[in-house]
């Protein structure tokens, strides 16, 4: 009897990998030989073609379970366009966001590509476009399922909202980078980390937009609301919210700048989102 609980206890345990001090949940993939690659692939989703891009880290490993951080591009953008990125003074971004060599190989990037250049969301297409890219490579791939993350800047911000408003139970964080109410909230009264960033001086999308998707998640994790700061000069300012439900944090950055997914600080060339994003999304393991 006792071997058979012991076998009993092992199967129990299968999808379960020890990863970085915690009990990670692992995906259907790991253990498999990988099919998937670095490159573009297309699948039907409602009857239309639908685009993605995967990008692996090196030397993928099929027993550790990865994180999964979904890419999605501007109104006008492309998938390819965040891949091989477009000149950041110009309003363009840099490659993969600039999240990967932040991530040092501890994730795999999914970058979706929108319907007419953007995520309009009719029906709930690209929710559903989400849904399947989540099956299909966590089939194939090894992937964290707990650690799934999303982030976009404009448009792709506003996607990102959409998926922590109706995909609560399968998004851990997401970084909303001058997002607005753009692809929906279905849903949206559930606790997720929420990251948010915005330019005082938006001539696209208004901070006050903003304001008001990260005023949601500040009471859906239960953070207590503060009097917000403004920018100090040309240099942002973050806000980490307080007393928020554990593992459900709230981060605001704000800056006196334009709609900008390249914005910096005054005297320094390095760009606030890639590096904000990647601290608030490696807090979770």
């Amino acid at each position: 009897m006792l071997g058979t609980s012991n076998s009993i206890m092992a199967m129990g345990l299968l999808a379960l990998t020890w990863l970085g001090g915690v009990m990670a949940e692992s995906s259907a993939g790991c253990g498999k030989t990988a099919t998937i690659r670095n490159q573009q692939y297309s699948m039907q989703v409602n009857g239309k073609q639908r685009q993605y891009y995967v990008k692996l880290p090196d030397n993928y490993d099929k027993s550790r379970p990865y994180r999964l951080v979904f890419l999605w591009h501007q109104l006008g953008g492309s998938m390819t366009k965040i891949v091989n990125g477009e000149d950041p003074n110009r309003g363009g971004v840099i490659p993969f966001y600039g999240l990967p060599p932040l991530a040092n190989n501890s994730a795999i990037f999914v970058v979706p590509d929108g319907l007419n250049a953007g995520w309009g969301n009719q029906g709930g297409e690209d929710t559903t476009f989400f849904d399947q890219l989540v099956k299909t490579v966590e089939a194939d791939l090894c992937v964290d399922t707990k650690l799934r993350f999303s982030t976009g800047f404009s448009y792709g911000a506003a996607m990102s909202y959409n998926l922590a408003c109706s995909r609560p139970q399968m998004i851990r964080a997401v970084a909303v980078i001058s997002g607005g109410l753009l692809s929906g909230c279905s849903g949206g009264n559930d606790p997720v980390a929420y990251y948010g960033q915005h330019g005082t001086s938006d001539s696209v999308l208004n901070v006050s937009g903003g304001r008001q998707l990260r005023d949601r998640f500040v009471k859906n994790n239960g953070c207590t609301p503060v009097s917000e700061p403004n920018p100090n000069g040309g240099q942002s300012v973050k806000t980490v919210y307080k007393n928020c439900k554990e593992g459900f944090p709230v981060t605001w950055v704000i800056h006196n700048g334009d709609h900008n997914p390249s914005q910096t600080d005054s005297g320094s060339s390095t760009l606030i989102a890639p590096k904000n994003t990647w601290e608030f999304f490696s807090q979770f393991s």
